[in-house]
């Protein structure tokens, strides 16, 4: 993307080195002054047809207007002070902006700009919290629906990967996960003790992983996560915007590599010209469990098969644990846009899934919503911390696709509106109404105060005290 305020310096620069006038300029590119004035304030991005013209009448090829480099410190402190005063933090403060003119002295620029920093830091320290946490994954989630799920640089690494320890296809066994272990220069190791804080435990110093003893689930998640951080180069976050992104990296990639794309995506479009599309189908074929199957459906789905797709993750209590949508299917959502943590409709698959008596295979609906008609696959897992559906759906046009689709359930959902299944059934309302006094159970996430030292939740005296226990002897 164009830097319209640094390309707007290096034109006042070049121009003034020249000797040129606004209305020299203008002349030149047949522009009037007041437009020649709005280009160099950054006030609008130029098109790169105007910048050639502006080149042309600079006498400078059009790769040094648009160099990403200011063209002197002054201008370098210029744009960071414009920047700063242009952010919503500044404007968070009521304050008018200092006009950035020659004769406000680099010292006051250097002051402003240091007083904004320390603003930054302040409010980054004291925004720690669960609020910035939603903030940030609403972002994120927006970034994932932009790219549809799929990060080609992520299919890229997984090939590479996967070749290197010479797999040839089909699923991804233990032992080559191993392999892939050494190749990446780790020994592993499982103990029983790891830190209650932590999936694994990577001692960068001697080139250990050290891995829970299973207690059941797939082996190969805990692992593949660990070695998918060591391949990106994962570093210690420093907010919530680094967190997330590599958890979603690390995510993918391991998930990549249990399922990788070459031998999937053509499994996917053959079981789609047979109108066969399932995620249990993806799940038995590479052995992976039916979350996973879900997630990399919705990485490989619209890319390669032009089908959009949601995907939910729901507590048996009807709370969004993990969401993903880029077919407007509507998810609930905070005043923050946040999704995770919401209830969902009563009325869909996601819910509705805990009342059927067979879960063994997987349960299809179609649900009518405010826009329109959307088809939905979902299946329980049970866990040690309840139980949970996982849920793929899309929308009615592309349902052709899905084995499924000839479910005779469905119901109506009118949500977001209250009325749907929210507020109680006016009946209810009036003969119970100021007669109950129900005694909550207080989620403990509502108080919970961030972490000061490790917002990550991590332990780092545990997680010290273990690799001091385990490391190699002799040291």
């Amino acid at each position: 993307m164009l830097d319209a305020l640094t390309i707007g310096k290096r034109i006042r620069s070049l121009r003034t080195q020249r000797g040129m006038t606004l209305d020299d300029l203008g002349a030149a590119i047949g522009r009037a002054a007041s437009q020649v004035s709005v280009l160099e304030n950054g006030k609008r991005e130029p098109k790169v047809s105007d910048l050639q013209t502006v080149a042309k009448a600079l006498s400078v090829p059009l790769a040094e207007l648009l160099s990403a480099e200011a063209p002197s410190p002054r201008a370098a402190r210029e744009i960071a002070l414009e920047r700063a005063q242009s952010g919503p933090l500044f404007s968070s403060l009521g304050l008018a902006p200092v006009p950035v003119r020659k004769s406000l002295g680099d010292e006051a620029i250097e002051v402003i700009l240091g007083l904004h920093a320390e603003l930054e830091r302040l409010h980054r320290e004291r925004a720690a919290t669960p609020e910035d946490a939603r903030r940030a994954n609403t972002e994120l989630r927006r970034q994932m629906r932009r790219q549809n799920n799929y990060f080609p640089e992520l299919e890229a690494e997984a090939r590479r990967l996967l070749a290197a320890v010479g797999h040839a296809g089909g699923p991804l066994s233990q032992r080559t996960a191993s392999d892939l272990a050494a190749h990446l220069g780790f020994t592993l190791h499982y103990v029983p003790d790891l830190p209650d804080s932590t999936r694994s435990v990577s001692d960068l110093a001697h080139h250990r992983i050290y891995l829970p003893v299973s207690r059941g689930g797939d082996p190969r998640g805990a692992l593949l996560r660990a070695l998918a951080g060591q391949v990106l180069g994962a570093k210690e976050p420093t907010d919530y915007d680094q967190f997330l992104l590599q958890r979603v990296e690390t995510n993918y990639l391991a998930a990549a590599l249990m399922i990788p794309e070459d031998d999937a995506v053509p499994f996917l479009l053959q079981a789609r010209d047979r109108r066969e599309l399932s995620v249990e189908d993806l799940r038995d074929a590479y052995a992976v469990t039916y979350e996973t199957a879900g997630h990399r459906f919705t990485n490989l789905a619209t890319q390669h098969l032009g089908i959009p797709v949601h995907f939910l993750k729901t507590h048996e209590t009807g709370t969004i644990l993990k969401a993903y949508e880029n077919d407007d299917a509507q998810f609930p959502t905070d005043v923050l846009g946040a999704v995770e943590g919401q209830l969902v409709c009563r009325q869909w698959s996601a819910r509705q899934v805990f009342d059927i008596a067979d879960r063994f295979s997987p349960y299809n609906q179609y649900t009518d919503k405010p826009n329109g008609t959307y088809w939905c696959s979902s299946s329980i897992q049970s866990t040690s911390r309840g139980d949970y559906s996982v849920s793929v759906g899309t929308p009615f046009a592309h349902v052709k696709w899905f084995r499924g689709r000839d479910t005779t359930h469905r119901r109506t959902s009118g949500c977001p509106d209250p009325a749907c299944c929210r507020r109680p059934p006016q009946g209810l309302a009036d003969r119970w109404t100021g007669r109950t006094f129900p005694s909550p159970r207080l989620q403990s996430s509502l108080l919970a105060a961030v972490p000061s030292e490790s917002f990550t939740g991590v332990d780092r005296t545990e997680v010290y005290a273990f690799l001091e226990q385990h490391a190699p002897s002799g040291e």
